[in-house]
Parts: C-alpha cells; structure tokens; sequence
C-alpha cells in the first residue's frame, strides 16, 4: 500500500457523481485533501528555503530537491 493509497482511504472518495448527497460529503473530502495537499507543499518549501543557504551536502541536497520538485513538477515559484 503507498502512501497516497493511505490518504486516499483516510480521506475518502473526491470525484463526484452526480447523487447530491454524495457530492456533498464528497466535497468535504475535496477540501479535507485540498487542505492536506497545501500543508504538505508547505512542508516542502520550508525545507527548500530554509536550508538553501546550507553549506553541509546532505542538507544542501534535501532543499534543492525540494526546490526543484516545487519548481519543475508542480509548476510553483521560480
């Protein structure tokens, strides 16, 4: 099981179907993952700009990682 399997059972179903009181819980689970999703890109840029500056490799490594995954794959900053 990955991790988005996990999310995706904790969270339920986010697609909606057209039965309104489906789409309506439905709709709480779009915000509820819309939300988890915000927080875990705020996680990833606090490490991208807070150890950009870091002179030690494995640290260094971890914020352009972070940079670049922000940047290149999900389109955020510059």
């Amino acid at each position: 099981m990955t991790n988005l399997d996990v999310v995706k059972k904790l969270v339920g179903k986010i697609r909606p179907v057209g039965e309104s009181n489906t789409d309506a819980e439905r709709f709480e689970n779009l915000k509820a993952m819309c939300e988890l999703a915000n927080d875990l890109i705020k996680e990833i840029d606090a490490v991208g700009y807070d150890f950009k500056d870091d002179h030690q490799g494995s640290i260094r490594k971890c914020s352009d990682y972070a940079q670049k995954f922000l940047t290149e794959t999900v389109g955020i900053g510059s």
